[in-house]
C-alpha cells in the first residue's frame, strides 16, 4: 500500500486541477446468467455474449494505460464464463500480471467459489431468507448461504482468503429488511462486511424505485448503526451524499468519471450506465456517494477507500 500512495496522491491533485483520468475500472466479460432477477433482463437474452480471454486481455491493458490502477470484473454471473480451459481465476491473474493492484469479482454465489484468486468477492444478497428468494428467485438465498460457508472452508495453503462483502440494492420490496439483514451481515462468521445501495430507476424497473422520504429514512438508520459498529461498507459522508433532497440526489454524475465502465458487448463508457439513461439524479450506487466525499475531502472516505482496496 505504501507503494501506491504516490500515485494516488499524484492522480488526486491531477483531478482537483480538472485532470479527469479514471482510477478504478468495471468490465463485463458476460450476458450469460442462472437467476432471474426482478431488476435485471440479462436472462431474456436468446444470444448471451461472452468475451475471449484475449478480449478481455486488450480491455485490461487499455484500462491500465488509462490510469486505472483497481478493476471489478461483473457479468451475468462470472462463474458461468469460460475460454477453453481458461475460468474466472485466469482473468483475475492475468489482472495481476498487468498490474492492476487490487482485483475483486461480483457474483450471486449461486455456484461455489472455492479458492478464489480475487482480493475481494462481492456477493450480491438483495435481503434474507424469502425477501432475497423473491427478487432472485426460489433457493436462491440458501444456495449463498451454502456457498458462502463452503468458501471459508477453502483456504489454500499459504494464501489468505480474500473478505466477502455482500451487496444489498434497497427497493420497494425489501426495504423493510434491511435491519435484519444487518444483524445477520454482523452475527455472521463468514461475511465480512455489507455494502449498501438503492434502486435506480432504469428503464422498466421503475416500480422498484423506494419513495424518497423512506430513502432518507433508512440512510439515517444506516448512519446510526454505522456508528453503533455495524460492519458496513459505506462510510458515513458516503451515506448522507446518496439522500435525496427536493426528489434529487445530493450527490450527482460530476465525480462518477473516477470509475470507467466496458459492457459486455465491448463498448467504453467514462461513466457509469446511470449517466447513459438519464437517471443520475436519482442514483442510488454507493459509489456515487463515496466520490462525491472524496472530492469533498471527507478523510473518512480517503482511509475507507485505501481500506477497502487492498490486494491479498
Amino acid at each position: 500500500m505504501l507503494r501506491q500512495l504516490p500515485y494516488l496522491g499524484w492522480w488526486y491533485l491531477r483531478a482537483l486541477c480538472g485532470r479527469k483520468a479514471s482510477l478504478q475500472s468495471v468490465i463485463f466479460i458476460l450476458d450469460r446468467c442462472n437467476l432471474r432477477c426482478r431488476h435485471c433482463s440479462v436472462y431474456e437474452l436468446s444470444n448471451p455474449r461472452v468475451k475471449t480471454f484475449g478480449q478481455i486481455r486488450d480491455e485490461l491493458e487499455y484500462c491500465y494505460k488509462a490510469g486505472s490502477r483497481y478493476v471489478d470484473f461483473e457479468g451475468g454471473e462470472l462463474y458461468l464464463w469460460k475460454d477453453g480451459d481458461k475460468t474466472i481465476d485466469d482473468v483475475i491473474d492475468l489482472a495481476h500480471e498487468i498490474g492492476f493492484w487490487s482485483v475483486t469479482i461480483t457474483t450471486n454465489a449461486q455456484l461455489p467459489f472455492d479458492g478464489s484468486h480475487a482480493d475481494q468477492v462481492w456477493v450480491s444478497m438483495d435481503g434474507i431468507d424469502s425477501f432475497h428468494d423473491e427478487i432472485r428467485g426460489k433457493g436462491a438465498f440458501a444456495r449463498l448461504e451454502k456457498n458462502i460457508a463452503g468458501f471459508r472452508c477453502s483456504e489454500p495453503y499459504g494464501r489468505k482468503l480474500p473478505p466477502v462483502c455482500v451487496n444489498m440494492v434497497i427497493n420497494c420490496l425489501n426495504e423493510s429488511n434491511v435491519a435484519a439483514a444487518l444483524d445477520y451481515v454482523k452475527e455472521s462468521p463468514d461475511i465480512d462486511s455489507i455494502s449498501l445501495n438503492f434502486h435506480t430507476p432504469f428503464k422498466e424497473t421503475e416500480e422498484l424505485f423506494l419513495d424518497p422520504a423512506r430513502r432518507n429514512e433508512i440512510i439515517d438508520m444506516l448512519i446510526e448503526r454505522k456508528r453503533q459498529g455495524y460492519p458496513i461498507m459505506n462510510t458515513v459522508p458516503g451515506l448522507k451524499a446518496m439522500k435525496m433532497v427536493d426528489g434529487r440526489t445530493v450527490c450527482t454524475d460530476r465525480w462518477c468519471w473516477v470509475t470507467n465502465f466496458i459492457f459486455s458487448d465491448g463498448s467504453r463508457s467514462p461513466k457509469c450506465m446511470g449517466f447513459t439513461h438519464g437517471v443520475c439524479d436519482r442514483c442510488g450506487f454507493s459509489m456515487g456517494g463515496e466520490m462525491y466525499s472524496l472530492f469533498h475531502l471527507s478523510p473518512a472516505t480517503i482511509v475507507a477507500g485505501l481500506k477497502l482496496r487492498r490486494r491479498v
